[in-house]
């Protein structure tokens, strides 16, 4: 039997909508694949681009982010912010390399338990479908060897370009 990607999927829930919804999916016995490891937030609105960049960073395969309806906010206008924030996030992830495919926004309400179970596995088949985060993948080529460390690399090439060059101090100044 060959192992089978499963991906490790962030996802960053609502707490009254989508954490609901996700929760009567779980109440009501739906079937979903068990590859998203939720994060409650109190509202979309709360998420910092930098929750996406450091998930990925960690070795996240993808990030899902999901909060109430348009117009159905609980604090008015928190998904508002977030969706412009996400599609920010998407350009910025795709200049990294990381497939903007990895980071979705959905809008699930507490009474909607069938539709998380349908987003979770559309995202965990989207997910298969792409591989491993490219991010995971230098990792993993750094620690069997195959890759240059990034930063070991940056620092023997300052030691190559300053050997041989006597390095001054700056002056001090006296008051």
């Amino acid at each position: 039997m060959a192992d089978e990607f499963e991906p490790k999927i962030l996802g960053i829930l609502c707490n009254w909508c989508t954490y609901a919804g996700s929760d009567l999916a779980g109440t009501s016995r739906i079937q979903y694949p068990p590859n998203v490891r939720v994060i409650r937030v109190m509202c979309t609105g709360r998420i910092d681009p930098a929750f996406v960049m450091e998930a990925f960073s960690l070795g996240a395969d993808a990030v899902l982010i999901s909060g109430c309806h348009i117009g159905d906010c609980h604090y008015i206008a928190g998904n508002y912010k977030a969706r412009r924030r996400i599609a920010l996030t998407r350009k910025v992830i795709e200049q990294f390399g990381i497939d903007p495919r990895r980071l979705k926004m959905t809008f699930v309400s507490a009474s909607e338990g069938a539709l998380w179970a349908e987003v979770v596995k559309d995202m965990v088949n989207t997910v298969k479908k792409l591989g491993p985060t490219p991010v995971q993948k230098k990792a993993d080529l750094h620690e069997a060897g195959h890759a240059p460390a990034g930063a070991d690399d940056d620092l023997a090439e300052i030691a190559k370009a300053s050997a041989g060059v006597k390095l001054e101090a700056a002056p001090v100044q006296k008051k």
